[in-house]
């Protein structure tokens, strides 16, 4: 079937933590990012990943600027406001990719890390939320695709219907008021520009929620073995210990998984903590001031892009906190009295580790969190009601 991957597979498949990522790591090999690890196609990849950073990173911003420079007398407010908020996307946009692509490394490793997790996980229950948890990151990155490219592709339909590029990026060599044919080429040039810079956009905002929803389900299996530890009379005092000092080792594994990935979530969240409040704000102006019913449409589909960079990820945030306050409760609330000293004392340091939760911090300022993100957006609002008082201010001259 197509996208079989979006389905949970039966348990009589072998599933891995890993498979979670098949989706996002086949579309940064499509984008450019992971070459093949030898042989004459890596050096020929390697000039598709320059071209690919040259477009989409480099000249897409330029693009938006030499625009301005050129031809801003030439924009209607609409038009203006359009390109303008998704001029503010693509340079944050770029600024993710340097960051992600620099350190892709880290995500690479964390990846790996994972296997070492899934060792563990040998019962029927444990197997299947694997399973289910592959298949949800998989649709994660299928509904971050759908939505990021279906908002270039209607902003691409809405203004050739009306009659200019979509963004109107600066073309030396082509002049789009030049008849339709030149109307045509110079749109669908920008959209192959702008598509390959939402699939780069898709990437930096959804890795974030693949790798926090993968480390939420080690933190549940975690959890639950912890609390079956000491329940089985068949196992021996030595087993019982190997089985928490495995829990010790699977936690000390997902520390490290954490902070694999924590360098890369904190800058690219807060590049885009800094950049949703404006790119909602010049959204929200465009759709309720200078929209037609295309446009409209487009605004809208953009507005829900603007929701998925932070929004989920910042519950997940809170959730994972949750979990660790979870494991330290599953930890007390194990069968440990009456056991051996030795895995008492073992059992306090684990508890002790635990009550520390594990937080992300956005540029080491403040940290990941629904009220950061619900403070962040709020200035979006903010410059609807400057907008808004102003026109009221214009209309009491008038009068």
């Amino acid at each position: 079937m197509l996208f079989r991957l979006i389905k949970q597979a039966p348990l009589t498949e072998k599933v891995a933590s890993q498979d979670g990522f098949i989706y996002l790591y086949r579309a940064m090999k499509f984008i450019g990012w992971i070459p093949p690890k030898e042989g004459l196609l890596r050096y020929v990849y390697f000039s598709w990943t320059l071209m690919a950073f040259g477009w989409y990173t480099v000249y897409l911003p330029l693009g938006f600027l030499g625009s301005y420079i050129t031809q801003i007398k030439l924009f209607t407010p609409g038009e203006f406001l359009t390109s303008l908020q998704v001029c503010i996307s693509a340079y944050g946009c770029s600024t993710k990719v340097i960051i992600i692509y620099s350190q892709l490394w880290r995500l690479i490793k964390a990846r790996e890390l994972l296997d070492k997790l899934d060792v563990h996980c040998s019962s029927l229950e444990e197997r299947e939320k694997i399973h289910r948890i592959v298949a949800r990151c998989n649709h994660v990155v299928l509904i971050f695709t759908i939505v990021y490219c279906g908002y270039v592709l209607c902003t691409y339909l809405s203004s050739v219907l009306s009659g200019h590029p979509p963004y109107q990026l600066y073309n030396p060599f082509l002049d789009w008021h030049d008849g339709t044919r030149n109307l045509w080429i110079v749109s669908t040039f920008e959209l192959m520009v702008v598509m390959g810079t939402a699939v780069q956009n898709m990437l930096s905002d959804s890795y974030t929620l693949v790798y926090g929803l993968i480390l939420r389900t080690h933190l549940e299996l975690l959890n639950g073995r912890i609390s079956k530890l000491r329940t089985n009379p068949e196992m021996t005092e030595d087993e019982n210990y190997e089985e928490l000092v495995n829990c010790v080792l699977d936690h000390k594994l997902i520390l490290e998984y954490c902070a694999l990935i924590r360098p890369v979530i904190s800058g690219t969240i807060f590049i885009q903590f800094l950049l949703i409040g404006c790119e909602l704000g010049l959204t929200y102006i465009n759709l309720f001031f200078f929209s037609d019913l295309w446009t409209g449409f487009s605004s809208v589909v953009y507005i829900v892009a603007i929701l998925l960079e932070t929004f989920p990820f910042c519950y997940i945030c809170n959730l994972i906190i949750d979990d660790c306050e979870a494991l330290a409760h599953a930890i007390f609330q194990s069968n440990w009295i009456g056991s051996s000293p030795r895995y008492q004392s073992t059992l306090f340091y684990f508890l002790h580790n635990v009550q520390q939760p594990i937080v992300f911090i956005a540029g080491g300022i403040f940290p990941i969190s629904m009220s950061s993100n619900i403070s962040v957006a709020k200035f979006a609002f903010s410059v609807i009601t400057i907008v808004q008082q102003i026109n009221l201010a214009d209309k009491l001259k008038t009068d």
